[in-house]
């Protein structure tokens, strides 16, 4: 808690020398001397400083004449309830037979005023005390051997770096302020309240357990609220939080906290951190109450969280829900009975409360505020930052015991000097536990361990505001149990039990991932799907994860799934075509064989080679059969079958079909004069023919098979959502080879034939043969191209559709217009007219 200097710093310890050489020299302050608002004498003395009043109001500064005393005013009841614990802890201790047996322990208590001024001047009279003058030097032991404060961080700041070079311990309970803990500018400087570097990455994680990312934040502009907010801004950005804005100001500057409360009415983000001082927070909940901004989740500080002083007829409205960390209840044994009555009636000078002002004291008139608060007793319940201060009386007084080497019996040593710095010493090595159980040690840097609730602002049965315990931080404990919240018992604001929602984007759900809107924080994103073949299976996820090769990801892009695998099957209708006509094909040549073997001795059937149409119509219907071996799941052994099977019977086929087409070439000059070369090309040559050219082929396709056979192979580049099951050619140059071979066959036969087509006779089996090899030839020049690009499956379809159209452009061109023949004109079927004599 803290507040920065705002006028000038009056300092009323001036040092004068007596200038007549007659007189001796002493020591004199020159002005008034601070007194103390509350004082009693002891051999040690304790000083204590608190702001008793939360206002003060500054003199006029004509600089013509001395200012007159700053005037305060608006009591603090917590700040004086401190004070009243100080002197309970004093009592206590002077009445223990234990504890420093035959030391009384004194103390004196300033006010300041909450002001940086008025501390000052309380630190100044803290050191010399209050006496006019104090012989013929000015150096000598302070006043007091230990200080006790202040509540803010900046007047502890201002304390701590005037009493440091006079190595005086100084003691606060609620000063928490990290720089603070920097014990090379504040060497004798202790608290009994942990740092807060813990609190403030507490929040952090505070926040993050909710689910906020898109918070506001609000601090006191003083060295409390400033360095407190920029460890939390640091922590809240490790945590993944943004913060939508960051403002502060300060308790004298009512221009600023306008312009707070703008910013906070305009803004998005519906949860606020108010790192601020009661004072702070208290003149910012009258604004917004002013103002009817509510339903704002706050998360609040030890400073304020917990303060009686924000409790209104209104407040609630406001703060209703809000959830903090605050101190641990003060659990001391007959503390409240001192603080309501034994003070008033052992301690306090106007504990007469009779309101005759002529009666009365000019102390007990300036006091009156503070004698109203007699009665009062409804904040007892909740005090917290009081066992701070037990506990730091305690610690002074352990160390004090150290010093004097005090014992049960022989007491303490009174004539031992007790300088300041021997007093700092002893503080770092105090190690004791008070009547409540808790165990009191200062770390490195002069701070206690960490430990605070988890309050919620609750509304009570009987109407009344409530700070309900809902979980607790303790930094001593291991990882993972330093934190503990009750959920279910936390009510949140507009009396809600369902949790509040802050962010500037709402989650992404999966299968989507966070792509950053420009110019904004991180928390501000466009949720965008994932691309194809890519998932994301968490929440906010900050990029998509690719799937693995033979998996894709699945219609909501939040699972990797394997993928499809295509090929032809036998089941799927494009299949079920293929294989009927590949099997009424067969059927057909069944049947042209069947006629062909009841007529083979017909002269129709004898004319055209009925050896040679055996073998052919045989190969066509392996042609038609081996379109099969392209259906269904390619395998190792399927894939090397169909390419060979394909191309042997091919081969097979044309063979047949040239050694027809040169048997009419050579029957025809057969029959010129003198001619004899059937005899070379008779029925063994037509066989031998047929067998070499197809030997040819089967020598092919057993280097291809030796070389680089065909294999299995998943095709994962065609298609991004699905594998491509094929045959993978192995040998390009084996499979174009076994192609260009049938090719090669087919022109030879298609030239031959053509030369053949014009030679006279009835039934000139040329022409067929001609008309045969122009569609074989049209065909398979058409099968290239498509096959090149027919994508997946399709490229085996488009083979079949050409291993199907070429056998039966064979069949129906050559056998056909024999058939019809046989059949339905069987008249034409005689040698006669074979041989054109009719």
């Amino acid at each position: 808690m803290s507040q920065v200097i705002t006028g000038p710093v009056f300092i009323v310890l001036l040092l004068a020398f007596g200038a007549a050489e007659e007189e001796a020299a002493f020591c004199q302050i020159l002005g008034s001397p601070e007194f103390p608002l509350l004082s009693k004498e002891g051999d040690v003395l304790i000083g204590g400083a608190f702001s008793i009043h939360s206002k003060i109001t500054q003199p006029p500064l004509s600089f013509t004449e001395k200012p007159t005393r700053l005037t305060c005013s608006s009591v603090n009841l917590r700040e004086f309830r401190f004070a009243q614990t100080m002197i309970f802890a004093i009592e206590e201790i002077n009445k223990s037979e234990y504890l420093l047996p035959n030391v009384s322990i004194g103390y004196r208590i300033y006010d300041n005023c909450g002001s940086t001024l008025s501390s000052m001047r309380a630190v100044m009279a803290l050191m010399n005390g209050d006496e006019w003058s104090v012989g013929n030097s000015c150096s000598g032991q302070s006043a007091v051997h230990a200080i006790i404060g202040e509540s803010e961080s900046s007047s502890t700041i201002v304390l701590s770096r005037t009493t440091g070079p006079f190595k005086i311990p100084v003691i606060s309970h609620s000063a928490t302020c990290e720089c603070l803990s920097n014990r090379k500018e504040y060497p004798s400087f202790f608290r009994t309240i942990a740092s807060d570097l813990y609190q403030s990455r507490a929040l952090a994680q505070l926040v993050k357990h909710f689910g906020w990312t898109w918070v506001g934040a609000v601090n006191s502009d003083s060295d409390y609220g400033n360095n407190g907010m920029a460890i939390f801004l640091a922590a809240a950005q490790q945590e993944g939080v943004c913060v939508e804005y960051t403002e502060k100001f300060h308790r004298a500057e009512p221009e600023k906290l306008l312009k707070v409360v703008e910013v906070i009415r305009k803004s998005t983000a519906r949860v606020i951190v108010g790192f601020l001082a009661h004072v702070e927070m208290n003149n910012l909940l009258q604004q917004l109450s002013l103002h009817n901004i509510t339903g704002l989740q706050f998360i609040g500080v030890e400073a304020w969280i917990t303060a009686d002083s924000l409790v209104t007829p209104t407040s609630f409205s406001v703060l209703g829900g809000s959830l903090g960390f605050a101190v641990q209840k003060a659990n001391i044994s007959g503390l409240d009975d001192f603080l309501i009555r034994d003070f008033w009636e052992t301690e306090f000078e106007c504990k007469n409360t009779n309101r005759d002002p002529t009666t009365k004291t000019a102390n007990c008139r300036e006091n009156q505020d503070l004698i109203d608060l007699k009665d009062y007793d409804d904040d007892v319940a909740e005090l917290r930052y009081s066992t701070n201060i037990y506990k730091a009386i305690f610690a002074v007084a352990h160390s004090l015991h150290s010093i004097l080497t005090c014992s049960k019996n022989q007491g303490c040593d009174k004539t031992v000097q007790i300088p300041p710095w021997q007093v700092v010493e002893s503080l770092k090595q105090v190690n004791f536990t008070i009547k409540n159980g808790d165990q009191v040690w200062f770390d490195g840097t002069g701070a206690a361990v960490a430990r605070y609730e988890v309050v919620n602002w609750q509304h009570g049965s009987d109407g009344s505001v409530q700070f309900k315990p809902v979980g607790y931080y303790d930094a001593s404990l291991p990882p993972g149990q330093k934190f503990v919240l009750k959920t279910r018992a936390i009510v949140w604001p507009g009396g809600k039990t369902e949790l509040p929602v802050s962010v500037c984007s709402e989650s992404c759900r999966p299968g989507t991932h966070k792509v950053l809107q420009k110019g904004k924080p991180v928390c501000c994103y466009d949720c965008i799907p994932c691309a194809e073949g890519e998932i994301s299976n968490s929440t906010d996820s900050n990029d998509c994860k690719k799937c693995p090769e033979e998996y894709w990801s699945n219609q909501n892009r939040d699972a990797c799934i394997l993928k499809n695998v295509e090929f032809l099957y036998f089941t799927e209708v494009m299949g079920i075509i293929l294989v009927f006509f590949t099997l009424f094909g067969v059927l057909l040549t069944l049947i042209v064989a069947t006629l062909f073997l009841i007529n083979k001795d017909t002269p129709l059937v004898k004319a055209n080679n009925s050896e040679l149409s055996f073998l052919l119509l045989f190969s066509l219907t392996l042609c038609f059969l081996c379109s099969l071996t392209f259906i269904g799941r390619p395998s190792e052994w399927s894939c090397m079958l169909r390419h060979t099977a394909f191309g042997i019977t091919f081969v097979l086929c044309i063979s047949c079909v040239l050694g027809k087409t040169i048997v009419v070439l050579m029957a025809f000059r057969a029959t010129l004069p003198g001619s004899n070369v059937m005899k070379w090309f008779g029925p063994a040559q037509q066989r031998l023919s047929v067998l070499a050219f197809t030997l040819a082929q089967v020598v092919i396709c057993i280097l291809w098979l030796t070389i680089n056979p065909p294999f299995p192979f998943k095709n994962m580049k065609l298609y991004k959502e699905k594998i491509i099951l094929e045959c993978s050619l192995g040998s390009p140059v084996g499979f174009w080879a076994v192609l260009g071979y049938i090719g090669l066959l087919a022109v030879l036969c298609f030239v031959l034939a053509f030369l053949a087509r014009k030679l006279p006779d009835n039934f000139n089996e040329a022409k067929f043969i001609t008309f045969s090899m122009l569609i074989f030839c049209a065909v398979w020049i058409t099968f290239i191209p498509a096959y090149v690009s027919s994508p997946g499956k399709f490229t085996v379809a488009v083979e079949i559709f050409a291993i199907l159209a070429s056998s039966y452009g064979l069949l129906f061109c050559i056998f056909v217009p024999k058939c019809f023949i046989i059949v339905l004109k069987p008249e034409l079927n005689t040698k006669k007219h074979m041989m054109g004599k009719i």
